[in-house]
């Protein structure tokens, strides 16, 4: 009898590449493949990366020595935007067997039995590659791709070189991605995209038309964007969303920095004062939304002032979910020439700052829950729990004897311990 064979995957980033990472995943799958856990023997390891920061590429390099100790015969695929922008650095490491860029990636098995090693396949296509989430990845909210690329030009940002220029899909391909979603049971949809705001100016369709049609799905119980470029946060999206009566009052907007100077020279749509007035407009809608936002510290030339200010913006808004991140010099960018780097000491001691106060704040933000109501959904048990997110996006633990994984149950918040709030059904 013939061993199955096996596909182990490690995916870093946003949630466009676990999208991505998905429907790779099922095509594994359709060819008989099992999926097993990033750590154990495989036959193929596939590493879908991202180079977003340094810290992404030093990651990225570590996982490729992993993959070589826990699978010393597999090939090893290392794919997506850091091969796309490092396939010479990559190529040099032992034991990676096939380098695929973010279009070639979705080709994987048009080179995969292939008995060359260090094989380089980037391509500059501008076609887009629709994913979707699938059972293959074992999650419980959907992720469904709708756009990718970016044609915005901020001097700090390395996307636009990894993933090209902005494309999407139809509404009515979404449509249908979206309907084989629920056929497979999953109750919510996350839409992805690196600016999924450039929607209907790259496709000519509407993207409240897209959020409607989906939402109309009687299967759909659950959506969610992913993260909204601010400047195309409009009153007309949230009207449909809050329309909807299935949107969940969890909104991802990046900020980057509160300092108009400093976005000014990253090239963003916005002022700190617009950006807060965008909070209060979404807050007008969801009272009780809970806010994510990207921050980047020690951009060039950022004084203690400059860095104050995005302190105070972040101390003085409803944002709960802090994504801090210390500037990175992405080679090719405009804001890698710029003089006056920030020291690495300084820029850590900057994060660790705003983590600090993101840590009180998503704290102060989930004891105000407690006492409340919101519908959960289950997603794994731990220790004996079933844990969840709730609406606004706060992790929630209930003890039950049931069966919940993938159950949307109501649950009345009762205590928060340890940062997770705890709950009754």
């Amino acid at each position: 009898m013939t061993n199955t064979k096996k596909v182990a995957f490690h995916t870093l980033g946003c949630r466009l590449n676990f999208s991505e990472s998905g429907s790779i995943a099922q095509g594994f799958v359709d060819r008989g493949y099992e999926v097993v856990e990033f750590g154990n023997a495989a036959d193929v390891v596939f590493l879908n990366t991202c180079t977003v920061t340094d810290g992404a590429d030093s990651t990225c390099r570590n996982l490729i020595r992993k993959a070589q100790a826990s699978s010393p015969e597999a090939k090893i695929v290392v794919a997506g935007c850091y091969a796309q922008m490092e396939s010479e650095k990559i190529k040099s490491m032992q034991g990676v067997d096939l380098i695929l860029g973010t279009s070639e990636k979705y080709k994987v098995f048009d080179y995969l039995d292939s008995e060359s090693e260090n094989q380089i396949h980037i391509d500059k296509s501008s076609d887009f590659w629709g994913a979707a989430t699938t059972l293959a990845d074992s999650h419980t909210r959907a992720f469904l791709k709708i756009q990718d690329g970016c044609n915005y030009v901020c001097s700090f940002c390395i996307i636009p070189f990894a993933r090209g220029r902005s494309r999407t899909i139809s509404v009515s391909d979404a449509l249908k991605e979206a309907k084989e979603l629920t056929k497979k049971g999953f109750k919510e949809i996350v839409l992805t995209g690196v600016n999924i705001g450039e929607y209907e100016a790259i496709s000519g369709e509407r993207l409240t038309d897209l959020v409607k049609m989906i939402a109309d799905l009687p299967e759909v119980e659950r959506l969610r964007l992913g993260s909204v470029e601010p400047n195309t946060m409009t009153r007309e999206l949230l009207e449909v969303l809050k329309s909807t009566g299935k949107y969940q009052d969890h909104f991802h907007i990046p900020l980057q920095s509160g300092s108009d100077d400093i976005l000014f020279s990253m090239r963003r749509k916005y002022t700190s004062s617009q950006y807060k007035e965008i909070l209060s407009m979404v807050k007008s809608y969801f009272p009780e939304a809970a806010f994510g936002a990207d921050v980047i510290v020690g951009y060039p030339g950022e004084t203690e002032e400059q860095f104050l200010e995005t302190f105070n913006l972040l101390r003085t808004n409803p944002i709960t979910h802090f994504h801090v991140f210390p500037y990175s010099k992405r080679k090719g960018t405009t804001a890698a020439k710029l003089s006056d780097q920030i020291q690495s000491v300084v820029k850590k001691d900057r994060v660790r700052t705003l983590m600090m106060l993101g840590e009180a704040k998503l704290d102060e933000f989930s004891h105000e829950m407690v006492g409340k109501e919101t519908q959960v959904l289950f997603e794994s048990e731990v220790d004996g729990f079933w844990e969840g997110y709730s609406s606004n996006y706060l992790r929630v633990r209930v003890k039950s004897s049931q069966h919940l994984k993938n159950e949307i149950r109501k649950v009345r918040l009762s205590s928060l311990v340890g940062g997770k709030l705890m709950g009754e059904i």
